[in-house]
């Protein structure tokens, strides 16, 4: 990881992390796609389902789609999916993979119907979000979820340092830190789990977290 972030960024800092960051997954959407096509993220998506409580079918929101794998699997289980991504090349691709609708909208700018969704699915997404601008994008998914929603997240954890990685923006919380974030967005945490599965910590680079919404803020 370089450089030690931009603490609490102006306009245009922001706007220069998102850019960065989205060429960067555009100039490599093909490889990507290739790269991840057969990752295991069955347990998280079962995390996710599990905790819903409205009746079915769900509606669910998976938060940075990529190119569209997770969107088959919910649409598969009979629930309608949306997914949301800031990359056009993604957003395309998991369109016509998947045939389940994509918002093209920056994670810094979001745009979402409010009490839409039972469920919000944030697999590997919400660590590209700087740590200034989190409350406020996690009070957004919190507005779009319904009463009673849950929330599934999966970042990379580490020691809340925060910069560029390798040509993405990424931050790296603990624990303690990302409840933190999530209690103050109006969350209650259900359950979390480190990832992969079955081994020492210090080779599960993975924190996953299952949050349920408050009936009302």
């Amino acid at each position: 990881m370089t450089g030690a972030g931009f603490g609490a960024p102006d306009a245009a800092a922001l706007r220069e992390i998102s850019a960065r960051t989205l060429a960067h997954y555009e100039a490599r959407a093909q490889e990507f796609r290739a790269g991840t096509a057969d990752h295991d993220v069955t347990q998280n998506i079962a995390a996710l389902l599990e905790a819903i409580e409205a009746p079915k079918p769900w509606r669910i929101l998976d938060f940075g789609c990529g190119p569209g794998r997770d969107l088959k699997v919910f649409a598969a289980l009979g629930h309608q999916a949306v997914g949301l991504d800031g990359s056009a090349e993604f957003a395309a691709m998991a369109r016509q993979d998947s045939g389940c609708e994509v918002l093209l909208q920056d994670f810094l700018a979001l745009d979402l119907p409010a009490s839409s969704f039972d469920g919000v699915f944030a697999n590997a997404s919400l660590f590209h979000v700087p740590s200034a601008e989190l409350p406020r994008v996690l009070g957004e998914l919190h507005a779009a979820l319904k009463p009673g929603g849950v929330l599934f997240a999966s970042i990379p954890h580490g020691d809340n340092s925060e910069g560029w990685n390798r040509g993405r923006y990424g931050v790296y919380h603990d624990l303690v830190s990302w409840r933190r974030y999530l209690a103050g967005a109006g969350f209650t945490e259900l359950h979390h789990y480190y990832r992969p599965a079955g081994l020492p910590r210090e080779q599960q680079p993975w924190l996953a977290s299952v949050w349920r919404a408050a009936a009302a803020r």
